[in-house]
């Protein structure tokens, strides 16, 4: 009788096996922080995470009671991959009301988070070496998603009004396969600065003539607590903005529901990835979701999470200015969930982490924020929406001690 040669891994070479597109992208940084963070004794400054006690949980609970008792087993069934489309209605009257945008449902797409998103995005319109113009800093989460199929980034500095429009203006003369520029105008993450009418329009007038999108990813929008808002880019070039929003910042992130709106031939497109991915996004999910929108206060619930992390984002301030060196700058944020700190340019956040990790605090260094994989930056980003003020400063004082040593001993 034939002898059967067990499989062994340790047969396989296992860089071998991997697709070139993996081999060079890097775990989440941020998940990687995390995993210390979430000791108990450990006051974390580093996670973009909703605080879990204004979540709705109560309300979600009856919802999803009565979306049994309306949909009986269809809520558990396969579903069409655009999702369902009283929650994309929902999704097309909050922009025409809240955003005076007009949107017809037939051009969202529901998505597993607006993360999931970006992964369309990169699958449709990105091929190996393609440009993409991305804020610096910027999103984390985008650079990761992006980086799978190969993009080429540009970054552009932000400056207190956005892009630094100069720089950009720059970067546009050298790009050669440009697909798409993102970025997110409102309380950016992870810098919290949000866009100025100006900066928005003169973008818009570099861009005009460019052949590619501009992704506009909006999670924080509805989370302002000063000030008003600059209007879309959407209203200034319907036809070349793609939006991405989610529900993970204003109801409940584990539900992992976000959208796409895109134009009709753009769309098309994505439902193909969308069906090749994953089919659709959890039905039931949606399903509660909208009967959360449809019948409970929403508005009145958002007004809460704003209280909250106003009145968070207020005491870190204050926090910052009594315990942190005078050298270090901060942004001041109107809304969202970050803020983010300056030191002295011959400082490295990376060994301050080092420090305020041994005294129980995190907050996440610069580095993860970028592209050109420098080995220090003086920058980094704390999260004010997960800590009560007695938290918070605490953590500021830890970490204000901490650069103290620092600019001490450098």
């Amino acid at each position: 009788m034939k002898q059967i040669t067990k499989f062994s891994e340790q047969t396989l070479i296992p860089e071998d096996l991997l697709a070139d597109r993996i081999k060079n992208v890097p775990r989440s940084f941020i998940r990687e922080i995390l995993k210390v963070a979430i000791s108990p004794d450990i006051i974390s400054f580093a996670g973009g995470l909703p605080n879990r006690e204004l979540f709705p949980a109560d309300a979600l609970k009856e919802c999803a009671i009565k979306v049994f008792e309306k949909n009986g087993t269809d809520a558990l069934q396969y579903s069409n991959s655009e999702g369902y489309l009283p929650l994309r209605e929902y999704i097309s009257q909050y922009y025409a009301g809240k955003h005076n945008i007009r949107v017809v449902p037939e051009n969202i797409l529901i998505t597993c988070g607006s993360q999931q998103g970006l992964d369309l995005l990169g699958k449709v319109l990105i091929n190996e070496n393609d440009e993409v113009i991305i804020e610096e800093p910027g999103y984390l989460g985008a650079i990761q998603a992006l980086s799978v199929y190969g993009s080429k980034f540009m970054p552009v500095r932000l400056n207190h009004r956005g892009m630094d429009i100069q720089e950009l203006d720059r970067k546009l003369h050298t790009v050669n396969k440009i697909k798409m520029m993102y970025v997110v105008p409102e309380f950016q993450n992870p810098s919290g600065i949000s866009y100025s009418p100006e900066t928005r329009t003169a973008i818009i007038d570099l861009m005009r003539s460019i052949p590619a999108y501009i992704v506009e990813d909006n999670p924080y929008i509805d989370l302002r607590f000063q000030g008003k808002g600059s209007g879309s880019f959407y209203h200034r070039a319907p036809g070349k903005t793609i939006l991405l929003g989610s529900f993970s910042k204003t109801i409940v992130p584990g539900f992992r529901i976000g959208w796409v709106v895109a134009t009709d031939k753009l769309m098309e497109k994505l439902i193909v990835a969308k069906q090749a991915t994953d089919l659709h996004t959890n039905i039931f999910s949606q399903m509660i979701l909208f009967e959360y929108l449809s019948h409970c206060d929403h508005e009145k619930h958002i007004g809460k999470i704003i209280e909250a992390y106003g009145q968070q984002c207020r005491i870190m301030v204050r926090a910052i200015q009594e315990f942190f060196p005078s050298e270090v700058m901060i942004t001041q944020p109107l809304g969202g969930m970050f803020l983010w700190a300056t030191l002295p340019d011959h400082l490295s956040s990376m060994e301050l982490f080092r420090r305020t990790i041994n005294k129980k605090v995190a907050f996440v260094p610069g580095n993860p924020f970028y592209t050109d994989n420098k080995k220090y930056y003086p920058t980094f980003r704390l999260n004010f929406s997960c800590s009560g003020g007695s938290d918070i400063q605490e953590g500021i004082a830890r970490i204000g001690s901490s650069l103290k040593e620092l600019i001490m001993e450098v």
